[in-house]
């Protein structure tokens, strides 16, 4: 029985991979999880991941000490390297690249877009997440009844937005929306979920591009219903700024339609590219394709690699 303790700043992303493998671990080895989250103040942030952790945090990291310690994003690097220093015996796991290098903790996984490798280091294709079969079968099963009223084939769209590298502009939104028109014409049942990052304009783009057809977009009210449309989705259309979004989708076997805005960066091209090269993803053009692939789905893999090396430690 395993106690895990996630370690973020509560970013959605970083703290959702985290609980995603912590809870693929105790599915398999039992125990249970304890979400950390740092806030660390200005001067200690812009230190990370190199300086000190901030000590206001460090009151919440106490004994008793997890047997793992899983943690992403910049900030919470110096607190898992402190609380290595005060608990040996905890394995620490990072996801994603810490920019310290590989002895920033016991075992990281990176994306096969980065560049980070080691023997302690794993890296997948597609990034860890929470949605499993048995969270996606549990959600088709309470699915709003909006979504069951659509026509199949149902197409979920998850619509990303803005990044630090891609600017999602007005042309780019016109074009997103007149593909998903196309698509919504060809009597398809088309479910959108925008994400935090979605702009009102691209949202408003894609309302009118649907208007008048057998469509429902989340208003942003209420519960979230992404693993709704995970587990009801036919296939995916996503636009290419999200790779979490694309993972998630990549795990199901259906066919994702990629959304290819302006100065999509090369490590993210990478990533399409090696979805593509398996048979998962293909170029949006407003029409559906259908390409069967065998999921791919890193967090049990993710998850196997941690009980390993907590057995290894075990036997020593």
């Amino acid at each position: 029985m395993a106690l895990i303790w996630t370690l973020t700043d509560g970013k959605a992303g970083d703290a959702l991979q985290c609980l995603g493998v912590a809870e693929a671990v105790v599915a398999e080895a039992g125990g249970r999880v304890v979400q950390r989250t740092v806030a660390p103040r200005a001067l200690y942030a812009l230190a990370m991941p190199w300086g000190p952790p901030d000590p206001a945090d460090l009151a919440q990291l106490a004994p008793p000490w997890p047997d793992v310690a899983i943690a992403s994003g910049r900030r919470s690097v110096a607190y898992l390297r402190w609380l290595k220093k005060h608990s040996p015996d905890t394995l620490t796991v990072f996801l994603k690249d810490p920019r310290t290098g590989a002895g920033a903790a016991d075992f990281i996984w990176v994306p096969e877009h980065d560049r980070l490798r080691g023997d302690n280091v794993l890296a997948t294709l597609t990034s860890p997440h929470r949605q499993n079969p048995a969270v996606l079968a549990a959600a088709r099963v309470r699915a709003r009844p909006e979504l069951l009223a659509l026509p199949q084939p149902r197409v979920a769209v998850l619509a990303g937005g803005p990044s630090k590298d891609i600017a999602f502009d007005e042309e780019d939104i016109a074009a997103f929306a007149a593909a998903l028109g196309e698509l919504a014409r060809s009597g398809a049942g088309v479910m959108v979920t925008p994400s935090r990052r979605t702009p009102q304009s691209l949202k408003r783009g894609i309302e009118a591009a649907l208007e008048g057809r057998q469509a429902w977009m989340w208003d942003g009210e209420g519960t979230n219903p992404y693993a709704e449309m995970l587990g009801l989705a036919d296939a995916f259309v996503v636009s290419a700024d999200s790779t979490n979004m694309l993972s998630e989708a990549a795990a199901t076997g259906k066919t994702i339609h990629v959304f290819m805005p302006k100065g999509v960066p090369k490590k993210i091209l990478r990533f399409i590219g090696g979805l593509m090269e398996h048979g998962a993803v293909v170029k949006f053009e407003g029409h559906l394709e259908n390409h069967p692939y065998q999921p791919i789905d890193s967090t049990p893999l993710i998850a196997q690699e941690i009980l390993a090396r907590l057995s290894a430690l075990a036997q020593h």
